[in-house]
């Protein structure tokens, strides 16, 4: 299959054919009116479609907060000698959503969804430092203080904890956080619960409680 460039070359060579023998001035005259056609006999310029790379997820950053603001911090080398126009934002009251364009022939995004609170769209602004990019998150109020980021982390260590209940008999409580131990052990671990379990019940079966 010819090239873009080929065809191009093509093209002109035909065009130049039909000149030299049409007789008739209006043909000759509309093939001229295009001058796209002829660039002193050079086919023109053919340009490659600009490619922007692949879009690489950004996981690593790190948080802080003032009375005002919470703070995200992203470190990404050279990002300061990107265009700010490569760096876009967008605020929802829940939500930001960062772009970073054609970074080293990369992009990079970070989207972070369910903010464990509201936040003033228009009083959140970005900035660039040298490799950081820093996204402040006004809060919509103030003096109020974040123990996590989104309301997703803070439902799964929700979950993580174990629950502790003081009408229930302490020794579920007990099993609840052995179960948990077990769940998240190794395998080392594990067997050294199942005896520990085992040693229990036979010291049960004999009316030995001591434990």
């Amino acid at each position: 299959m010819a090239s873009a460039l080929e065809e191009l070359q093509n093209n002109l060579e035909e065009v130049k054919v039909l000149m030299e023998k049409t007789t008739r001035k209006r043909v000759c005259d509309a093939l001229r009116k295009k001058p796209e056609l002829f660039d002193n006999e050079k086919p023109a310029a053919v340009v490659a479609p600009i490619t922007t790379g692949s879009t690489l997820k950004i996981s690593n950053y790190g948080w802080d907060q003032s009375d005002k603001f919470v703070k995200i911090d992203i470190t990404l080398t050279g990002v300061h000698q990107v265009p700010a126009k490569n760096v876009p934002v967008h605020f929802t009251e829940r939500s930001f959503d960062l772009l970073v364009r054609t970074l080293n022939g990369k992009n990079y995004s970070m989207i972070v969804k369910n903010l464990l609170k509201p936040i003033s769209v228009k009083g959140s602004p970005r900035k660039v430092k040298t490799d950081t990019a820093l996204i402040l998150c006004r809060k919509k109020a103030e003096n109020t203080w974040w123990e996590y980021l989104t309301w997703v982390e803070k439902e799964c260590k929700k979950k993580e904890k174990p629950s502790y209940d003081t009408k229930t008999d302490p020794s579920e409580g007990l099993m609840n956080v052995l179960k948990k131990i077990y769940e998240d052990g190794d395998d080392d671990m594990n067997r050294t619960i199942n005896k520990v379990w085992v040693e229990s019940k036979e010291k049960q079966a004999k009316g030995d409680t001591e434990f």
